[in-house]
């Protein structure tokens, strides 16, 4: 084995404001320091975690400069695209016949695909379909 999957991270203009939305998004907490550290500092990337421990471990992180081109990797996600689009994410691209995601945006344009939920299989939504 080369290499095994540990974290995701995101660069955000804005960290501390990507963070959050995508908390609500993905219902997940920011994680925080073990009982008697301090926080980290406010410019420090922020660590977003699943609290039911399903899904994986997000980094927010900041960057300088704007995003400008379409993404080389994404998230894909369960979930309801209007309520999404309610939180602020804006809509790349619809499904099609033959697609059965759409593709959102996140506030600073990092885009994502949204999966209707299959009640068949999503209780814990521990999915591997694509």
């Amino acid at each position: 084995m080369s290499a095994r999957f540990k974290d995701l991270v995101l660069d955000a203009g804005d960290h501390q404001a990507l963070a959050d939305w995508w908390c609500a998004a993905l219902g997940y907490s920011r994680r925080v320091p073990p009982g008697g550290e301090e926080p980290p500092p406010r410019e420090w990337p922020v660590p977003i975690h699943d609290p039911r421990g399903e899904g994986p471990l997000i980094w927010v992180s900041p960057v300088p400069e704007p995003k400008s081109v379409r993404n080389r990797m994404r998230l894909d996600v369960w979930g309801d695209t209007r309520e999404l689009l309610g939180l602020g994410a804006t809509l790349v691209r619809r499904r099609t016949g033959e697609r059965n995601w759409d593709v959102l945006a996140d506030p600073e344009g990092n885009e994502f695909c949204v999966f209707s939920p299959d009640p068949r299989t999503v209780p814990g939504v521990r999915l591997a379909r694509r």
